[in-house]
């Protein structure tokens, strides 16, 4: 039965891992990853979260790791540099299945909770560091941690790294590491800021491409309801009591949306949890840990906070809200029809919604099928034809004063993207960005001064 991951060339100890996870047959990334880091080579990987990239990465280091320990004290010889916490720890808890028959010792650190803990871990020491960006430099740079032994680096989800104004924290890092290692980058998008990054220090890598149109196809059953906004919850309800929804996730574009939603949810009997930056850490691991021996059916998302849900029975992906950038539909609707398993992604798109929904399709390159038996559906969201993708205009919104008002509050205008929201946005934004005496770019400062504080 092991026959295709033996054929990649891991260890017999590796196998027994992965036959124990249930693993049969190598998903693309693993199948041309795999090899050639087994073989000493950096690799550059665009692929998705949902894509099995974890084990890509984490089932060579771990081989390469246990072919040779130093005597003495252990060394941090593999370095894995994560965006978010929550995509940290599962990595971590990755390394814990995959590394059961080894000798190797592993631990995960972020910020948002003491880090005490963290220091008596890497006292002991370790020989896999899994790290957040933010509170890695602070222990480096109080004397707790030391990577000028790291053999094996790993950059994941390199563009969120971006997203989140990490590049100089990045950098740094690059300058503290030994010049002679082996490298992997995995992005799920590569526009030239990551290109660039990537070429400062792969060296001759072999480039692994897992495009979305081979995730997106086949096994997920995608579906766009178009509605009034007003109309969204009642019909998530009823979809949700319809199809006796066990494991799902719904979208939302922002937090407070996320926690109004979860209370409503709530209020028609549907158990629920919300997971967003604004969430401690301790209610965020709640929430998965609900989400995953479930007791939670229905865990209520952000994009920025579910880059770190990974969790293989996830039924149904709802996009609540549609999502400005495309590149976020994938991400979101690849969070089910994980393993080889269905799935159904639905869409709800609201009159304001229907230019995302055009760029949506541009990218996946086809026409999500319209279910228009429901009983809100509502053309006036339809897009029109000819219609350009991105952000609709509300004939209606006092724009003119609006920016004004913004200008004048701060810069909610440029920063914020307008409205109530954007005021209030550009102010907490920029009062965290000041608190932490970086405000890194005038166009992004207030959603990366926020994202910063979530690691």
């Amino acid at each position: 039965m092991m026959t295709d991951f033996q054929t990649l060339g891991l260890s017999a100890p590796l196998l027994r891992a992965v036959e124990a996870e249930g693993y049969t047959t190598p998903t693309p990334v693993q199948e041309q990853s795999i090899p050639p880091l087994l073989a000493g080579r950096d690799v550059l990987g665009v692929a998705q979260t949902g894509t099995g990239k974890t084990a890509a990465f984490a089932l060579p280091v771990l081989q390469i790791m246990s072919r040779n320990r130093p005597q003495g004290r252990r060394k941090i010889r593999a370095l894995v540099l994560s965006p978010t916490r929550e995509l940290a720890a599962q990595i971590d808890e990755r390394f814990s299945a995959y590394s059961e028959h080894l000798d190797i010792r592993h631990k995960v650190i972020f910020g948002g909770v003491n880090q005490n803990p963290q220091v008596r871990a890497l006292e002991r020491g370790l020989d896999i560091l899994v790290a957040t960006p933010g509170r890695l430099l602070d222990l480096i740079n109080q004397g707790h941690i030391d990577i000028t032994h790291v053999e094996f680096f790993v950059l994941d989800e390199a563009d969120r790294m971006l997203d989140m104004g990490f590049i100089h924290d990045i950098k740094k890092v690059l300058k503290l590491l030994p010049k002679k290692r082996q490298n992997l980058l995995f992005s799920a998008t590569m526009p030239s800021s990551i290109a660039n990054l990537a070429g400062s220090f792969l060296s001759n890598a072999i480039k692994v491409d897992i495009t979305p149109e081979e995730i997106t196809v086949d096994r997920i059953d995608q579906k766009i309801m178009f509605l009034r906004k007003a109309d969204k919850r009642r019909l998530l309800v009823k979809i949700i009591k319809q199809e006796r929804v066990e494991c799902g996730i719904v979208f939302t574009r922002t937090k407070h949306g996320a926690n109004r939603l979860v209370k409503q949810l709530d209020q028609s009997g549907i158990s629920a949890a919300a997971i967003h930056g604004n969430k401690s850490q301790g209610a965020r691991t709640k929430a998965l840990a609900g989400f995953k021996n479930g007791s939670i059916p229905i865990l209520v998302a952000t994009d920025i906070a579910s880059r770190g849900i990974d969790v293989d029975g996830v039924t149904h992906v709802f996009n609540y809200d549609l999502p400005n950038e495309p590149e976020s539909y994938v991400h979101r609707i690849g969070r089910t029809a994980r393993a080889g398993r269905t799935g159904v992604a639905y869409g709800f798109c609201d009159d304001t919604e229907s230019g995302y929904l055009v760029g949506i399709q541009q990218l996946i390159g086809k026409e999500i099928p319209v279910d228009s038996s429901h009983e809100f559906h509502f053309i006036g969201a339809i897009p029109k034809p000819g219609q350009k993708a991105g952000k609709v205009k509300d004939p209606n919104a006092p724009k003119k004063k609006q920016r004004q008002r913004n200008r004048s509050g701060g810069g909610g205008g440029r920063n914020g993207g307008g409205g109530r929201g954007g005021r209030n946005q550009s102010r907490s934004g920029q009062n965290s960005s000041n608190q932490g005496g970086n405000n890194r770019s005038r166009h992004h400062g207030n959603s990366r001064s926020q994202r910063r504080r979530d690691n």
